[in-house]
């Protein structure tokens, strides 16, 4: 069975996107409508920008949608996903692909949870740490001691996982993973604590522009962060996608219930071969290619 898999936050590049703008009308088009409806041209930093306004989440995360879902739609008749994914942010793009959410909604969704996100990274002084080499019920177990918010937030591959919170909590749950034998535990380049209880403020602004929108009945399932598993039903995936901001992304979890289910070649739609990379982690034998 076809796989399709969308990246997230941390996969744009500058030059994203432009040679699907330049040698296909399609794109040229989506690309264009992407820029009225955000009210900026997204497509003048993607392409020219620098690294450091890629970087901002209110541009980050419409832009590696953006760059999946044009991707997609330029493939035609190739594009028959049997079930799909995305990585956080990606989830919104897999949405999208698979026929649940309009270009359009999808993309303005996406804009409202960047800036909902900016926004709650302001609050509180919050962080992400990457933990390798460590077992996840072990990360936990350090999280679980450790005074002050601080949680598994990103279950990316067998000794990945990414943890989040405050700074604080997060400086000393690294310094714990440590002694507790993690090869290493370093703290990310991130705005703020994605996927932990820092992140309710965002959750409750998003929750009420995903209860506006329409959801249509998906061609495909998706497998959400949320429970690893498929998942067809519109009013489902919209609580699934609500709870999304606050709850971790369980993608070791979502690889591991797609191979049971029958995925045979997992293709990974949008900038860079990050998901490739952790699928072949979670399952030396999975098949991986790239859109």
């Amino acid at each position: 069975m076809k796989a399709y898999v969308f990246p997230g936050q941390g996969a744009q590049f500058t030059g994203m996107g432009k040679d699907l703008y330049e040698n296909s009308p399609l794109a040229k088009e989506l690309f264009e409508k992407a820029n009225e409806i955000l009210g900026f041209r997204i497509t003048d930093i993607m392409f020219e920008g620098t690294a450091e306004e890629l970087k901002e989440t209110k541009v980050t995360q419409p832009a590696v949608f953006l760059h999946s879902v044009i991707l997609a739609k330029t493939l035609g008749d190739d594009f028959k996903p049997e079930m799909v994914a995305g990585h956080s942010l990606g989830e919104f793009s897999a949405l999208v692909a698979n026929g649940a959410l309009s270009f359009e909604d999808g993309l303005k969704l996406v804009s409202q949870r960047a800036l909902a996100m900016q926004k709650a990274c302001e609050i509180t002084p919050s962080t992400m740490a990457a933990v390798l080499g460590l077992a996840d019920n072990i990360v936990e177990e350090v999280c679980a001691s450790i005074e002050g918010v601080v949680v598994a937030a990103n279950y990316n591959c067998p000794g990945q996982l990414v943890i989040s919170g405050e700074t604080s909590a997060v400086e000393k749950a690294c310094e714990a993973m440590k002694a507790a034998g993690a090869k290493r535990a370093l703290i990310l380049p991130v705005g703020g604590a994605f996927h932990s209880p820092m992140m309710e403020p965002a959750r409750e602004e998003l929750a009420a522009a995903i209860e506006a929108t329409t959801f249509s009945a998906p061609i495909c399932p998706v497998y959400q962060n949320v429970t690893a598993n498929a998942v067809s039903d519109a009013d489902e995936i919209k609580k699934n996608l609500i709870i999304q901001l606050t709850a971790a992304v369980k993608w070791t979890q979502s690889v591991q219930q797609m191979i049971a289910d029958g995925a045979t070649l997992f293709t990974e739609v949008g900038p860079g071969k990050v998901l490739a990379g952790l699928i072949n982690k979670i399952d030396k034998e999975a098949a991986t290619a790239n859109a």
